[in-house]
């Protein structure tokens, strides 16, 4: 990852992977994900010291995170132990050339005061060396918490993942509408940063403290480039496809397909250096007839993985390495009029181009001057369905109106590309 220019991280929560699908499961699911474009998987290690695998074996003695539960101290655990299932997980995902970005303990237990800093050093230890000489990690520190809550534990967690193993990027997965760069932005171990937009609608984000910025994702990608120095950063958990708004009540609406990439295109066209994808059913792999599934979760898991937000967000990742996305910049300044919630427009300008995103189809007026050159020929670009529209050419004027196709409503969204002839 580290010596590819062009890597655009396009996660996945398969969360409770290694808790609920068997070695079948896991093939299928991440089959998909890799046809489907996705590179990254982010999947919990420890969802609860308690921690079982489908075979009905156990992450850890005693429910100490200092004492995994080894082979080596049980025998019979050598083909489905906990931690020799993630041995074959991680492995066969590297054959499918993706990433698997681990969180080594969720955050909830850790705040409930069940780890200490002594645990927390040793179990970090462990993980490290175990995996250090595998070619498809990342450590996600953290796990929708706070970093200012049990922050000893977080820090010993960092610090000793990268001593152990520098040579994998670590990073800080927060909690709702908070950032990992508001504690750890300038510690040595945290090598880009991570923030969760979270469930929310407008209505419902009523905290205005603490930059909750809620549906407006692209301000934390903002926030995070103006600390020094200056780390990658991107929106680890927007809302999800299929959960219902707010999270809680399984009777409000539903984010759908165009919400998914109203927040991924919002974040990546402001700067983000990718985008993580989550859909309801499959972060918690739920399977309709058994219990019900957390979060009002009605579809099951596998016909979920096709939901139509998971095979849009290719598009994307194939238009940014298009267009070289490692020399693309986030400039606003084009932009005549950038719209506030909905209205917002987000630009990124290239060497010889500028692709400008529009969530609700309204036109777009650019300031013209601001452009090099005389004369361009622009398109159109669907996020819906990864196809172009040839629009025309034209020469540079002062101010210029583009029209999207269609009419102006939420999730007749379209990227403008103009091209330097």
């Amino acid at each position: 990852m580290a010596g590819d220019k062009s890597f655009f991280w396009l996660g996945d929560t398969g969360w409770l992977l290694l808790s609920k699908l068997n070695r079948e499961e896991t093939e299928k699911y991440l089959e998909n994900r890799k046809d489907k474009g996705f590179n990254v998987i982010q999947v919990m290690l420890l969802h609860s010291l308690s921690a079982v695998n489908v075979y009905g074996d156990s992450a850890l003695i005693n429910r100490n995170i200092a004492t995994p539960l080894l082979s080596s101290a049980k025998p019979d655990l050598a083909k489905t132990g906990y931690w020799e299932n993630l041995d074959f997980v991680i492995d066969l995902a590297a054959q499918k050339g993706l990433y698997l970005a681990l969180v080594p303990v969720w955050g909830s237990n850790v705040k409930a005061g069940l780890v200490t800093t002594k645990q927390a050093e040793a179990y970090a230890e462990f993980l490290a060396k175990r995996y250090k000489d595998k070619s498809n990690i990342v450590w996600l520190n953290g796990g929708d918490v706070r970093g200012d809550d049990s922050i000893q534990v977080w820090q010993t967690i960092g610090r000793t993942l990268k001593k152990f193993d520098p040579k994998h990027l670590v990073s800080y997965h927060p909690f709702g509408r908070t950032q990992s760069s508001k504690w750890f932005h300038n510690e040595p171990w945290l090598d880009f940063n991570m923030f969760q937009s979270g469930h929310r609608n407008y209505d419902q984000d009523t905290a205005r403290n603490e930059n909750r910025y809620g549906e407006d994702n692209w301000r934390y990608v903002q926030s995070d480039y103006s600390k020094t120095p200056t780390k990658p950063t991107l929106d680890g958990e927007p809302s999800y496809e299929g959960i219902p708004q707010g999270l809680h009540d399984s009777l409000q609406p539903r984010w759908t397909d165009s919400d998914v990439r109203r927040y991924a295109y919002w974040s990546v066209f402001s700067g983000g250096c990718g985008f993580t994808y989550g859909n309801n059913s499959v972060m918690q792999f739920y399977v309709s007839g058994t219990k019900p599934g957390s979060y009002g979760a009605r579809e099951s898991w596998i016909p979920a993985l096709n939901n139509p937000g998971a095979g849009q967000l290719i598009y994307l990742k194939n238009l940014l390495l298009k267009y070289h996305f490692e020399t693309l910049i986030p400039d606003q300044s084009v932009l005549m009029e950038p719209g506030e919630r909905y209205n917002h427009l987000v630009a990124l300008r290239g060497k010889t181009c500028w692709l400008v995103y529009t969530y609700n189809g309204r036109s777009i007026n650019l300031n013209m001057n601001l452009l090099s050159g005389t004369q361009y020929k622009y398109k159109w670009f669907c996020p819906r369905t990864g196809k172009f529209i040839d629009a025309g050419r034209f020469r540079k004027d002062k101010v210029r109106e583009f029209d999207p196709p269609g009419l102006q409503k939420d999730g007749n969204d379209w990227v403008l590309i103009l091209e330097n002839i």
